[in-house]
């Protein structure tokens, strides 16, 4: 499950693929797929567009929350952190699969065919700054960006660009993960708490599960510096 990255023949190389295909995308399929149906069925709304997206966002926030979990836990298990595992970059493919699904459908939830009111104010003359400068234009930028960064990350998350790019330059880029993890940070909180005022339970979940991440972090950033300090 851990495996990590190498070059290998291509014998090897085809034998990896299946194995991530079996024991890695079919089951991140069906968990969110499942994931995505259970709460769109659950979710009161009557607004399609509105279930979809709620449906879309927090399997994906999960996902990419997973995806800065995973190195930690490698590290906490005594198994170093390598540059490339084979669970993580393939945990953050779907991720990145429903954080772009989830910005489509966000796009037509609130403003029905007006989506660049997301960004700019209807009255634009009115505004020093026509660029939303308010709660609901610092959800839907930073959820832009993230999004932006994700795909990105999820472009470059292949074989060919680390041999292209090399390990030091790969790493440089896939770092913007954390950056990336701020960013859908504030998009959530803002959205939950200033905006769709969801319930607490909902607003519970995201805080812990990105405590736990900035927590696992924070543990595996501790354990790596006391390790290089002890040689």
């Amino acid at each position: 499950m851990f495996q990590t990255f190498s070059l290998r023949a291509p014998g090897l190389r085809k034998r990896r693929l299946y194995r991530r295909l079996l024991y890695h995308h079919v089951p991140l399929l069906a968990v969110s797929a499942s994931s995505v149906v259970c709460i769109y069925v659950t979710r009161p709304y009557r607004d399609v567009w509105m279930k979809a997206s709620f449906a879309t966002a927090y399997p994906a926030l999960i996902l990419l929350l997973a995806t800065l979990a995973i190195g930690p836990l490698h590290v906490l298990w005594r198994r170093g952190n390598p540059i490339s595992m084979d669970l993580r970059r393939d945990v953050g493919i779907w991720a990145g699969v429903l954080a772009v699904v989830h910005t489509v459908i966000g796009q037509n939830v609130h403003l029905r065919g007006r989506p660049w009111l997301y960004y700019v104010y209807q009255h634009w003359r009115r505004h020093v700054v026509p660029l939303r400068h308010d709660v609901f234009g610092l959800a839907n930028y930073t959820g832009m960006l993230c999004t932006l960064l994700i795909v990105a990350l999820l472009a470059t998350s292949n074989d060919y660009s680390l041999r292209r790019l090399g390990t030091r330059s790969w790493k440089k880029l896939q770092r913007w993960n954390y950056a990336a993890f701020g960013l859908v940070a504030i998009h959530a909180l803002a959205y939950e708490e200033g905006i769709e005022h969801q319930k607490l339970p909902f607003v519970v979940t995201t805080v812990a599960s990105l405590a736990l991440a900035a927590m696992l972090q924070l543990t595996g950033f501790a354990m790596r510096r006391r390790t290089k300090s002890s040689y």
